[in-house]
């Protein structure tokens, strides 16, 4: 099997780093307005993905992209900011142990929103899952 090709690689590699975003995070908000934290991590991701991407010779140009494609990403995007700045504010007043597995809660609201406005399906033993993260996340923050 090809791991690189596997979603459950890729998915793994994401919490370990979305693990270590929040210990960095925590540390780098101490001294710092939690906003502010959050412009720098943007700026040092646009310039890593820029670079990545340009590496990979994948830059399109932008006519190349749908409109659809744009409406979606840019509604992604601000999403993602009200994410990162909600987290890093979190993080400035609460501890990463808690606020973290809050903040996974989101799992919970993917599964919700993913019935709700793509029609995915989970079997029973999947919304016990679903039921499970949340009570382990309230649990953890408590």
């Amino acid at each position: 099997m090809n791991l690189a090709a596997s979603w459950l690689f890729w998915a793994f590699l994401s919490a370990c780093f979305a693990a270590l975003t929040a210990i960095f995070a925590k540390l780098g908000v101490e001294d710092i307005n939690s906003d502010l934290a959050t412009l720098i991590r943007t700026f040092v991701i646009l310039l890593t993905l820029a670079l990545i991407l340009a590496a990979m010779g994948e830059l399109k140009r932008p006519e190349a992209i749908t409109t659809r494609t744009w409406v979606f990403l840019v509604l992604s995007g601000l999403a993602t900011g009200g994410s990162w700045l909600c987290y890093f504010r979190a993080l400035k007043i609460g501890q990463a142990a808690q606020v973290a597995p809050i903040d996974k809660l989101s799992v919970v609201l993917v599964a919700i929103f993913g019935a709700i406005f793509l029609g995915e399906k989970l079997t029973l033993t999947g919304w016990a899952g679903v039921g499970l993260i949340a009570l382990g996340a309230v649990l953890v923050a408590l």
